[in-house]
């Protein structure tokens, strides 16, 4: 299969209308559909049911739109990763979420910049989840994530911190005089539902908590009184002082990991890593 095909056969699948399709990609109708009907040929299935009334992906239509999708993926990252390695001054990229992790990001930064030889490093800052797509697609050669909440598959990783979880409380709420709190406590506060992130699918769970996306959405939100968060220690970096940090003591451990693709023979990326892990360990 060519990379124009699966080009050609998302589009259709994506827009369930040829016509619409051949507008997204810049070409006539009649071309993409002989593409399609010889890409099935070749495949020997059919990929796409079509009638008077539209266009619908087969079971096997289906797979092949997951799986192109990736594939197409993969392509651009080697061609953004390959024009990057041939930069003569080429910096990394670290990929972390904005306010997390703050404490040690600065720690192996100032590590790297005593360390002779070190390549430059780029931060790219970016909201939560965002990480794994940024690594995947090659704008990032490393990240900071974090398990349980980020999606770590089919990365190398190396751990570098375990941390508690706090709630972050609005200042006047009576539970910011507490000391210490439990899930329980926070769980469900009479006009204080937790703030809702998406999952690793972009859904959002249910719940009466507002759907957030960023960091100043939700550091709005806590100051205004409308939400609460629980999140790891190291993220409350971005703690406005309307904003109150109190320990959860029974939220579980999250563990800071870098993450970088597998397979990678970048002697700049070994060596980043080498000194993260270093960082972890003194």
């Amino acid at each position: 299969m060519e990379t124009r095909e699966l080009r050609y056969f998302v589009a259709v699948a994506e827009e369930l209308h040829f016509g619409r399709a051949a507008v997204r990609l810049g070409i006539a109708q009649p071309p993409l559909s002989r593409a399609i009907s010889q890409l099935e040929r070749r495949l020997g299935v059919q990929l796409l049911e079509r009638d008077r009334r539209g266009v619908a992906l087969t079971d096997a239509g289906g797979v092949l739109l997951d799986e192109a999708r990736g594939a197409l993926d993969a392509v651009r990252a080697a061609a953004r990763r390959t024009r990057r390695a041939g930069h003569s001054k080429r910096s990394l990229v670290l990929a972390t979420k904005a306010g997390a992790s703050h404490e040690l990001l600065q720690r192996l930064l100032d590590a790297l910049a005593r360390e002779p030889g070190s390549a430059p490093v780029d931060v790219l800052l970016c909201e939560v989840g965002e990480q794994a797509g940024l690594l995947r697609d090659g704008r990032a050669d490393v990240a900071l994530m974090h398990r349980p909440f980020d999606d770590l598959a089919g990365f190398d990783t190396e751990d570098l911190h375990v941390e508690g979880q706090v709630a972050i409380l609005p200042a006047r709420h009576p539970l910011a005089s507490r000391d210490q709190l439990t899930l329980a406590d926070v769980r469900d506060v009479p006009g204080l539902p937790i703030a809702r992130w998406p999952r690793l699918d972009g859904s959002y769970p249910d719940g009466p908590g507002p759907e957030v996306r960023t960091q100043s959405q939700l550091a709005q939100l806590v100051a205004l009184g409308r939400t609460l968060l629980v999140i790891p220690a190291s993220s409350r970096a971005w703690q406005w002082p309307e904003h109150v940090a109190v320990p959860v003591v029974d939220a579980p451990d999250v563990t800071t990991v870098i993450a970088w693709q597998p397979g990678s023979h970048s002697p700049a990326v070994a060596s980043l890593v080498r000194s993260a892990a270093g960082l972890s360990r003194a």
